[in-house]
């Protein structure tokens, strides 16, 4: 085994471990008023005529899943989709069937999507009352352009002024979704893009790298070619620059595509990177729980149809609306739990941790691997016995994760 190289990670950036067999709950909210030109998700217009419907079938999946055995629920994450189309009153009894099936956790955080300039300090004051506690804004971009190309609906200033009201609304909790390596994009743009978002001084960011998905309005004009793909160089290098940056600006890079101020880092994501169970429950949510993967169906009647025809509980996880199910072995889960933790930069996986889940050493089962990459200067094993990414592997997960498949 090689000899640890760094010293062990800084845990105020890394929520502590949920008792055991705690969940993460993923809750899909699939409509949306318009459809984003990047977006390949679950989403669907002009279908609002089915929230009723749609909740009153995603409190029967909840009651179905998890009714039997009251698992606890250590986070709840609304997704979509566009949560905050749905009324509070909506939300609010959907979280009423989650106490009243799930043993909730004390710290429970519940996450809840929104659009800049959709919400009003109402809404946002009666999410508040309805337990919601973090707040996810679609920022995108500071560039009238690139919210233009990306068919968002929200104006550059709406998002400072929803970050103000979901602060008088008693939000503490606000992560700023950005997107880089647009096409046409310039270095100078992403960084005027980074820099507003950091001067809005919500504790946590994100920040994705544009990925052209199939079947999207964006992958149509790259095809049609009204559009160029984004250069993956310049994409490298804004990376660089923004890891800088926000580091200077008192934030901690705890997952590959996540940034956070000391206590803020998400919860629910942190769960899921663990290795950790989570259910999904909506049309197309997935989860993974009891060895056990699934996807349920993507269509939101079809959805509605499934659930509301199910009477009686089937095996945990899995509801009448799953339509993709794998059933994971050992080495299954041991690859996913390895690749999802190497995503937490600074945690890594433990390799006590990694013996207590399995009863295996970590060098037993990759140890070729692990060697090979710690010689390339990719990966780093720790004084406190974790291993983690190198600085230099954020830009080359992906031929990392290919050595655990």
């Amino acid at each position: 085994m090689t000899e640890p190289t760094t010293e062990p990670y800084n845990a105020l950036y890394s929520p502590p471990y949920p008792p055991d067999s705690a969940l993460a709950v993923y809750l899909h909210i699939p409509f949306c008023r318009t459809r984003c030109s990047y977006c390949a998700f679950n989403t669907y217009t002009n279908l609002e005529n089915l929230i009723e419907p749609y909740i009153q079938a995603l409190q029967h999946e909840i009651t179905l899943v998890a009714g039997q055995t009251q698992p606890m629920a250590h986070t709840i994450y609304w997704g979509g989709g566009t949560p905050s189309l749905v009324p509070v009153p909506y939300l609010e009894a959907v979280l009423k069937t989650c106490a009243a099936v799930f043993s909730l956790s004390p710290d429970l955080e519940i996450t809840l999507e929104a659009n800049p300039g959709t919400v009003s300090i109402d809404y946002l004051c009666a999410l508040r009352q309805a337990g919601i506690n973090r707040l996810s804004l679609g920022m995108q971009s500071a560039n009238r352009d690139e919210l233009k190309l990306f068919a968002r609906r929200h104006q550059i200033d709406d998002v400072a002024s929803t970050v103000e009201q979901a602060r008088a609304a008693g939000f503490v909790n606000i992560n700023l979704d950005l997107i880089y390596g647009i096409p046409y994009q310039t270095l100078a743009q992403w960084q005027h893009s980074l820099e507003t978002a950091i001067r809005l001084n919500t504790p946590h960011l994100s920040l994705y790298s544009l990925t052209i998905e199939d079947a999207t309005p964006m992958q149509r004009q790259v095809t049609n070619g009204k559009l160029s793909t984004p250069d993956p160089d310049l994409a490298a290098d804004m990376y660089e620059w923004a890891s800088e940056q926000l580091e200077a600006a008192g934030f901690a890079q705890y997952e590959i595509s996540n940034w956070a101020r000391p206590g803020f880092a998400c919860q629910h994501n942190v769960h899921v990177w663990r290795g950790l169970p989570y259910l999904g429950l909506g049309a197309g949510a997935h989860g993974c729980a009891h060895h056990t993967r699934y996807v349920n169906v993507l269509y939101p009647t079809t959805y509605i149809e499934r659930i509301n025809a199910q009477s009686q509980p089937i095996p945990f996880p899995l509801s009448a609306a799953a339509d993709e199910i794998e059933h994971l072995d050992e080495q299954g889960e041991i690859a996913e739990t390895m690749i999802l933790a190497l995503r937490l930069l600074e945690e890594g996986l433990s390799l006590d941790t990694f013996r207590a889940r399995f009863g295996r050493d970590l060098w037993e089962v990759y140890g070729p691997a692990l060697d090979r990459l710690i010689g390339l200067g990719l990966v780093q094993y720790t004084p406190d016995r974790r291993v983690c990414l190198t600085l230099r592997a954020r830009l080359l997960s992906n031929y990392v994760f290919r050595e655990f498949i």
